[in-house]
């Protein structure tokens, strides 16, 4: 089974936990919130061993992947992306797989990593860049079609002051850098090469 296989099967096991939580108003809620919470466990650690070893990537001269530029900034297809965690949000499936990990390791370290935002929808980017301004006139907002969230490649974090030092000290090893000096929310990957 290849990642996107395995990519789809996560997909229908979390689909499946939230229709749990749906339909729990009829079972103890106690004892569905704690199988959740040990099966969630489980398929972190799942995802986290699924990510591909040593797989490297081409990327173009403006450091994105070639395959994923193909699609477009902001045109990433569903079966590219990968979820992260149980959030709903998504990035670029090796991302995400790095991302899914580098939370679990977090956690195991007490230290809560949240998510704000990922993978954004050109419509989304040209909305962001209109209510925010754009990063280059002293904004939030990357030119629309530009920007690395547009690439899937790139997440805002809910970063505490225990996070940010776990972050700047750790988030190297899972392909993670902070790029943007005015955010340190904002981290991005860089795919291997």
């Amino acid at each position: 089974m290849g990642i996107e296989g395995v990519n789809s099967r996560i997909a229908e096991i979390q689909s499946r936990i939230i229709a749990l939580q749906t339909q729990r108003a009829g079972t103890t809620s106690a004892s569905v919130t704690s199988a959740q919470g040990t099966f969630a466990s489980h398929l972190q650690g799942a995802i986290a061993s699924t990510a591909p070893t040593g797989q490297t990537y081409k990327l173009n001269s403006k450091g994105i992947p070639e395959d994923l530029a193909a699609y477009g900034n902001g045109k990433i297809p569903e079966t590219a992306l990968g979820r992260v965690g149980n959030t709903g949000h998504k990035l670029w499936a090796p991302a995400a797989e790095s991302l899914n990990g580098m939370i679990e390791d977090a956690r195991r370290d007490g230290v809560e990593i949240g998510i704000t935002d990922s993978y954004r929808p050109y419509a989304e980017q040209v909305d962001l860049a209109r209510r925010k301004g754009l990063y280059s006139q002293g904004g939030l907002a990357a030119k629309p079609g530009t920007s690395e969230h547009g690439w899937g490649m790139a997440t805002d974090l809910d970063l505490n002051a225990k996070a940010l030092s776990w972050m700047r000290k750790n988030a190297g090893n899972y392909g993670f850098v902070e790029n943007v000096a005015r955010e340190s929310w904002h981290w991005a990957y860089r795919p291997p090469t």
